[in-house]
């Protein structure tokens, strides 16, 4: 079986992470290229957050290994991994697959006024003011703390498609 490889693709709230996530499955499945793809907020969504109630739980990296092993069971090799902070956690989540993985790690970033549009969007209108200043704060955040290897993609003024053939460039998974 070919080795895995894994598209780690992180950005603040309103970056468009999901929908390029998506709109690069669509991509990659219109040229028959196998793929899974897993959304890694909800790998440890609970309430209490489960690393504040047990720092050495590593929830989302031991659910990341049990789904893993069940796409490789099934011949998959290659991942789509959207987490907010996946940019920042690679190296982690990466062990957790288990199987020493090819990574590419992609930060994608917008400015306040579009992630504001887009939050607004999702929410139905304005989005609230702590959402966007959380937003914005983790945008510094991320931005500051990636290493230079990280590549970094603008999305404002982008459309869903122009994200995801650059998600798709990055890795190379679609032929030439």
């Amino acid at each position: 079986m070919p080795r895995s490889e894994v598209l780690f693709v992180g950005g603040r709230s309103g970056v468009g992470k999901s929908t390029a996530a998506a709109t690069l499955h669509d991509l990659l499945s219109a040229a028959d290229v196998h793929h899974a793809v897993i959304e890694g907020d909800v790998l440890d969504l609970a309430y209490p957050a489960p690393h504040l109630v047990h720092p050495e739980a590593h929830l989302a990296e031991r659910n990341l290994a049990v789904l893993w092993r069940a796409y490789r069971e099934l011949g998959h090799h290659r991942l789509v991994f959207t987490n907010t902070a996946a940019v920042l956690e690679h190296d982690r989540l990466a062990a957790a697959m288990g199987d020493d993985p090819v990574v590419h790690v992609v930060l994608l970033r917008a400015d306040d006024d579009t992630t504001a549009e887009r939050l607004g969007r999702r929410a139905g209108g304005p989005a609230p003011p702590a959402q966007l200043a959380h937003s914005a704060a983790t945008a510094g955040r991320l931005d500051s703390a990636v290493a230079d290897t990280v590549t970094r993609v603008d999305t404002a003024g982008l459309s869903p498609s122009d994200v995801a053939r650059r998600l798709a460039a990055v890795t190379g998974w679609l032929p030439a």
